[in-house]
């Protein structure tokens, strides 16, 4: 591990940790040390102390950067909207909860990870101060989302810049360890404990917890624990809390939640605010109101983890006979949340209790279009059943036409089935998922308000592009997504989408326009950065391309296409060592990809290892028989190695896939080297009357005019 990296700082208490900071003196502080634990402020509570921090400063000196980023740093810190303007909102940020029907991907709040880390990177830039250091301790007790900003931080941000030391009790999270362990060298404190050397530094983020010596001041250590929000690991506070009388331990909880939100921050909200009412002397009541507001805060937002977990606590405290609304509300974002996370059976499970609880037609309505989307969409491949799904969705359309209010009967009736549309794309059927859009669209139109549901409307045109796109009606398609880009201006994946249908029109200019424009509006994302690559390698900007490759991997290590597309592109420049470090990193992820194993194929070819680079083919080929240009190669290395029976079979199995001049004068030169003058005349013939002035040239010389 390199002696500038990064650093891991294991302990079982944080003063352990703080103290082995202290001593190592990395670099000047960024900010006092930094305290991740979510019962603070829930989701990116590390990352909203970091921004509350320096946004102030990086507004007054360079703003055209903070509004650069004014989406990660409003998700991040919601405070900072009293001195940060939202330039970029969509239907789906404004929607009210009632119209909400669109959630964000999971991915989302990776993109933030990456916004927020160059955003931070520009800063410190900007700032020109030399390498600093940043303290995060608790980061084993970190929401899901901090723990994903810390594994972007370790890989992409240079210690040089920023050095991250990264404090933990016990492992984080999946996400987290893997960096950490990579880019982060481990400090660890000796088998001897250490003796205090440096004064009581109080951590960043910890909401004005506790006070050095609070746990030997009379009544003190209680009193001091509750003030930690739940974040302390401090024995003695802890014991001083469990000692302390239930009903005296509650009325503590309520005075720290009223001064909390006395302070009108919203992150509280997230984290410290419900944490204690639901300790305190109304958990049923306050502390399920509590945990509602963070549990639907966090839906809206993308933060699943979170939403998962407020809903089990929120579980805990109401059931479905004393507040059924309460307890459906916990239960259905509970159960979107964990189909986001791609926890299709624990989702399903949910809705079978649900189910078995409830008489609810609302409930039983709910659960059965969640239920069919579960089954064509969520579950791992070997569990979907689009005919399971189809029976589910009927009877949510079912249930929906007998709504007593004529307005929720359309909207449900047409909401349902679109969730039917989508099944139907997924059996193939596109013209019944075309009728179904369609039919929805004119009765939302004929028994809704223009102003009403704003949002699925634009949802229903978008999906009818996508159906229009599938069916090749490429101008029709083109017509939604500009429908759809003029009601919702700011969201960038129309603008994505519509720059694809733009490309396979062939109109490149508007493409890349449009591919820009995606940038602009979102933090982020490789899928936009690698098609722009692409259309820019067809237009030859080479350079340009180039770029967008390295970004692309630069975001995600595991894009494989990126790898392929790179690799091909370096080995056009001749730059064949660096072509085989992204073959070899492709592999890494996807070894039995086709089309790297031909790419290092070629790389052998170009070597001499005529055996390896057949090898290499033929592993291409039992991943994808029809990949031709597999074909074709071995062929041309089985003629180099001089086995030309194997070089026509493989050519012969190459042109059946598609017919090609270039491989019909390969295959000529390979009959000629076995001694068939015919075979060769009949393939020179068919690739001249295929076009080929080489082949017309090569037919000449082998059969000259008599005289």
């Amino acid at each position: 591990m390199p002696s500038d990296s990064h650093r891991w700082l294991s302990g079982e208490r944080s003063s352990v940790r703080t103290e082995l900071y202290l001593r190592a003196g990395l670099a000047p502080a960024l900010l006092p040390p930094v305290d991740a634990h979510r019962r603070l402020r829930g989701p990116y509570t590390a990352a909203g102390t970091v921004l509350r921090a320096i946004v102030p400063e990086a507004l007054r000196r360079w703003p055209e950067l903070v509004a650069a980023h004014d989406i990660e740093i409003l998700t991040v810190a919601p405070e900072l909207r009293a001195v940060v303007p939202a330039t970029r909102e969509t239907l789906t940020s404004l929607a009210v909860p009632s119209e909400r029907t669109r959630f964000y991907s999971r991915l989302r709040t990776l993109r933030i990870a990456h916004g927020l880390t160059e955003f931070l990177r520009d800063h410190l830039l900007r700032l020109d101060t030399g390498r600093r250091s940043l303290f995060v301790d608790q980061a084993d007790q970190a929401d899901s989302t901090d723990q994903e900003l810390l594994a972007v931080l370790l890989r992409r941000l240079d210690p040089a810049l920023l050095r991250l030391a990264v404090g933990t009790a016990g492992m984080p999270g999946p996400v987290l360890a893997p960096p950490l362990r990579r880019y982060a060298e481990p400090l660890v404190p000796p088998a001897d404990p250490l003796p205090r050397r440096h004064p009581s530094v109080p951590p960043a983020g910890s909401n004005g917890a506790t006070e050095p010596g609070a746990a030997t001041e009379p009544g003190g250590g209680a009193a001091a624990c509750v003030r930690s929000d739940g974040s302390t690991d401090d024995p003695r506070l802890l014991a001083a809390y469990q000692r302390l009388d239930p009903t005296a331990r509650a009325r503590l909880h309520d005075e720290r939640a009223d001064e909390l939100e006395a302070r009108g921050e919203l992150s509280l909200c997230l984290g410290a605010i419900p944490y204690h009412r639901e300790r305190g002397t109304d958990p049923a009541g306050a502390g399920a109101r509590a945990l509602r507001f963070a549990l639907d805060y966090c839906i809206d937002h993308g933060f699943y983890e979170a939403t998962v977990d407020c809903g089990e606590r929120g579980r805990r405290l109401v059931d479905s006979a004393d507040d059924r609304e309460m307890w459906w509300a916990y239960t259905t974002k509970m159960t979107t949340s964990l189909a986001a996370l791609g926890r299709a059976q624990e989702a399903e499970n949910l809705y079978d209790d649900a189910r078995a609880a409830s008489v609810s037609a609302d409930v039983h309505l709910q659960a059965a279009y969640a239920t069919a989307m579960l089954y064509t969409r969520h579950h791992e491949q070997d569990r979907k059943d689009h005919r399971r799904a189809k029976a589910w969705i009927n009877l949510a359309i079912a249930m929906s036409s007998t709504l007593p209010d004529p307005k929720a009967r359309a909207f449900q009736t047409v909401f349902n089935s679109n969730g039917l549309a989508l099944i139907e794309v997924h059996l193939r059927n596109l013209p019944g998922a075309l009728e179904l859009v369609n039919t929805g669209l004119s009765r939302l139109d004929a028994d809704l308000d223009p102003a009403e549901h704003r949002l699925h409307r634009s949802v229903l045109r978008h999906n009818r592009a996508q159906v229009y796109a599938g069916l090749g009606r490429l101008e029709e398609a083109l017509a939604d997504y500009t429908a759809v880009i003029a009601e919702d201006p700011n969201y960038a994946e129309y603008y994505f989408d519509r720059g694809n249908i733009l490309r396979r029109l062939g109109r490149d200019d508007e493409a890349l326009a449009d591919y820009e424009r995606a940038m602009a509006l979102s933090p982020p994302y490789p899928e936009v950065y690698y098609n722009r690559a692409d259309l820019r390698l067809d237009r030859g900007d080479v350079d340009g391309a180039r770029a967008d490759f390295d970004y692309v991997i630069e975001l995600d290590p595991e894009y494989v296409d990126a790898y392929i597309n790179r690799a091909g592109l370096l080995c056009e420049l001749g730059e064949l060592a660096a072509a085989r470090r992204d073959v070899e990193a492709g592999l890494a992820v996807a070894p039995d990809d086709p089309h790297l194993q031909c790419l290092l194929g070629r790389l052998e070819m170009d070597n001499g290892a005529l055996a390896a680079a057949r090898a290499a083919f033929t592993a291409a080929l039992a991943a994808d028989p029809g990949l031709q240009v597999a074909w074709a190669n071995r062929a041309t290395a089985a003629f180099e190695d001089g086995d030309v029976p194997a070089a026509l079979a493989d050519l012969g199995r190459a042109l059946d896939i598609a017919d090609d001049p270039d491989l019909r004068i390969n295959r000529a030169a390979a009959y000629q080297a076995a001694g068939d003058l015919a075979g060769a005349v009949e393939d020179l013939t068919r690739a001249r009357d295929l076009g080929s002035a080489e082949a017309a040239e090569l037919l000449t010389d082998l059969t000259p005019t008599r005289t």
